[in-house]
Parts: C-alpha cells; sequence; structure tokens
C-alpha cells in the first residue's frame, strides 16, 4: 500500500515537472520569436520640407485664437435659450486686435477670445463688415504675437500653403495643402468676393476666420467659406479672403469706423483670345460688362450691360455689353484686375474707363459708388 502511494506520488511529481519545464520552454521559444525588434541608433531626421512645416507652425500657433460667440436662439417651445459658436482669428497687434470673419460672431451676445495658452479673455466687437465677411475685435491681454500680413498680388496656383485654426473645437490645428485657384466667389451674404484663394488644404467649421499661410508662415487670406458636399465637412474645397481685401477694409475701419469699399456696380465676365474671336469682340482681352446695377457707378456713367442672352457651357451669360480693357491707363483683364484698381481708391473718387462699344474704342469719367450700396 505505501509502495502505490510512493509510485502515485512519484508520478505527480514527475508529470508536474515536465509540463511546467516544457510548458515554460514553449513560453519562452513564442515570445521570444516575434519581439526581435531592430531600433533606430540615432533620433529621426526630418525632411527640409517637415522641417518647414513644425518652423512655420511654431511661429504662427501663438498668433492665432479660438473664439466663442454666445447667441440668444428660441427653442422647440419658444423660449430663449443660449448658443454657442465657434470660430477662430488671429492677432494684429499687441494692443489686442484680432481679425476674424463676421459670421463669426454675428448676432453674438457674448464673445470670449482663447489664446494659444488657454487663457480665456472677454472680447469687444470694435468694427464690423457684414459685405466683405470680415470683424475686428480687441482683448485685453499681456505678451501677444501678432501674426505677419503678407499680400495676396501674385499668387500662384501651386503654390504651399497652411491653414490654422480651429476646426469643430479641436484648437491648434494645422492643416496644408495648395492654392488650387483664383477666382471671385460668392459669400454668406451672396456678395461677390473677388479674388477669393481656393484651397485644397483641410478647413472645417471652426477654421472661419483662422489665417491662410504662405510657406513662410505670413498671413495671404482669412479662411472663410468650405464647398459642402452635402454634410457640413470639408470636401476638399475651401474658400478664403485675400489679405489684401482685408487690408483695405481695416483700413476703413480706422478711418471711418466702418467699411467703405468702391464699386463700379457691374457684373462682369472674363474675357480671353478664344471667347473674344467666338463672340466677334475687337479685343483679345478684358471684361466684359453683363449688367450694371441701377442708379450705381457705371450705370451713372453711361456704360452699359448685355442685352442678349447666350450659354458658355452651362452658364447662362449676357452679351452685348461694354468690353472694358482699361482704368486709368492700367490694363484690365479680369475682375482681379479690377479689384486690385479698386483697392487704391475710395468711394467718390473718379477714374477714367477704357471700353469698346461694338468697334468703337472709348473712355468715360466715373465716379465711383459704395460696395455695400451697390450689390451687383
Amino acid at each position: 500500500m505505501n509502495f502505490r502511494r510512493l509510485v502515485l506520488i512519484l508520478l505527480l511529481v514527475g508529470g508536474f515537472w515536465y509540463l511546467t519545464h516544457n510548458g515554460f520552454r514553449r513560453n519562452a521559444l513564442y515570445r521570444g520569436l516575434p519581439l526581435t525588434l531592430t531600433e533606430a541608433q540615432a533620433a529621426p531626421e526630418y525632411t527640409p520640407q517637415e522641417l518647414n512645416n513644425i518652423a512655420v507652425y511654431k511661429r504662427v500657433d501663438p498668433s492665432v485664437v479660438n473664439i466663442t460667440s454666445t447667441t440668444v436662439t428660441l427653442d422647440f417651445f419658444y423660449g430663449l435659450v443660449p448658443a454657442e459658436g465657434q470660430g477662430s482669428g488671429f492677432i494684429l497687434d499687441k494692443q489686442g486686435h484680432i481679425l476674424t470673419n463676421y459670421h463669426v460672431i454675428e448676432n453674438a451676445r457674448k464673445i470670449m477670445v482663447q489664446t494659444y495658452d488657454k487663457h480665456q479673455y472677454g472680447a469687444q466687437e470694435i468694427a464690423g463688415d457684414r459685405l466683405h465677411d470680415l470683424a475686428l475685435l480687441q482683448i485685453d491681454a499681456p505678451n501677444l504675437l501678432p501674426a505677419v500680413l503678407a499680400t495676396s498680388r501674385n499668387l500662384q496656383v501651386g503654390q504651399q500653403v497652411y491653414a490654422i485654426g480651429n476646426p469643430f473645437g479641436l484648437s491648434g490645428t494645422m492643416t496644408a495643402g495648395i492654392i488650387s485657384a483664383i477666382r471671385s466667389v460668392r459669400g454668406p451674404e451672396g456678395a461677390p468676393i473677388e479674388n477669393a484663394i481656393q484651397t485644397d488644404a483641410a478647413i472645417n467649421p471652426g477654421n472661419s476666420g483662422g489665417p491662410l499661410l504662405n510657406s513662410h508662415g505670413e498671413v495671404i487670406g482669412i479662411n472663410s467659406m468650405i464647398a459642402q458636399n452635402g454634410a457640413e465637412q470639408n470636401a476638399g474645397i475651401g474658400f478664403a479672403i485675400p489679405i489684401d481685401t482685408a487690408k483695405a477694409v481695416l483700413g476703413d475701419f480706422q478711418r471711418y469706423g466702418h467699411a467703405r469699399r468702391p464699386s463700379l456696380g457691374i457684373r462682369t465676365l472674363a474675357i480671353g483670345p478664344d471667347l473674344a474671336q467666338q463672340m466677334g469682340l475687337p479685343a483679345s482681352y478684358g471684361v466684359l460688362i453683363e449688367s450694371t446695377v441701377p442708379g450705381g457707378a457705371a450705370a451713372r456713367a453711361g456704360l452699359r450691360g448685355g442685352s442678349e442672352v447666350a450659354y458658355l457651357g452651362n452658364m447662362q451669360i449676357s452679351i452685348g455689353g461694354d468690353l472694358i480693357v482699361a482704368i486709368d491707363g492700367q490694363e484690365v483683364t479680369n475682375s482681379q484686375d479690377i479689384s486690385e484698381i479698386m483697392n487704391q481708391h475710395q468711394p467718390g473718387d473718379t477714374v477714367t474707363v477704357t471700353f469698346f462699344r461694338g468697334v468703337r474704342k472709348l473712355t468715360t469719367r466715373v465716379t465711383l459708388g459704395e460696395a455695400g450700396d451697390q450689390s451687383a
């Protein structure tokens, strides 16, 4: 009996030893084979493009702010309830002036600004321009780092750009892309934004009012709109207001306390050689006046819009109007040229417009009106 117990104990001990010994060995082999890692011998080197991206972000992010605006709306039972909206902006000077979109703070009862170091400040609206979708705020804060403003003249399609802002409330977000086109678009209020910068840099709700930057980290535009694909999110097509337009509006704010942008009061179509040949025009360039604003500057000066309907692809246009080829001796080839000339003037200034009416080349003096009164 004792012998049986001894044999049983030996078998149990031997089995336990065998299982544990071979099991640990198998586990060691199993764990060891796939965990043979090769590690870098030094810190990774960044490409020149990556180094520039990093430098731009570090230089500009401290000048970008998050903006929260509180408005009052009606609930289901028609009761007044607060509602918050978010956007972005950037610091202009050490006195705390901030530029953003007008639609970011429109009808706001309260505006709060958060700087990059997470401090929050109450903001005051100094001036706003609904037509150009621009607003000037001010905060009282120390140690502010202003953004550096460039020019939006001579921008090139394909040029590298960056957007920094507050998309979906995610502060300090930078995206990169290129300039996809320079074109005129309709702003939130339906007024034209001349020379709008189209970009594929991701711009989403919350980016509005933030800076669009060149590869040196200088502001060339104010991110304003996105082309939506059925949802309120980026579709690879965003638009920024050119910084030169913003500079002109800021100049008006300083002089008059509100925007007074000059306007010819016309809706135009840019003409190139092929289109000029198809239409039988006497010049291979210029802008064709499709329509004039009743009582506007051009209409008062006797300039005429088109009287015949035609189609350019699927787009309906008006033809037969005057063809503008120069203003004050400066050649005009598209609406961008007109916009840049307008930025050199104020409402009430008089300019000389050179144009073709039929085959006759004429000139006329036009006293500029105010854009807010002449939405063409």
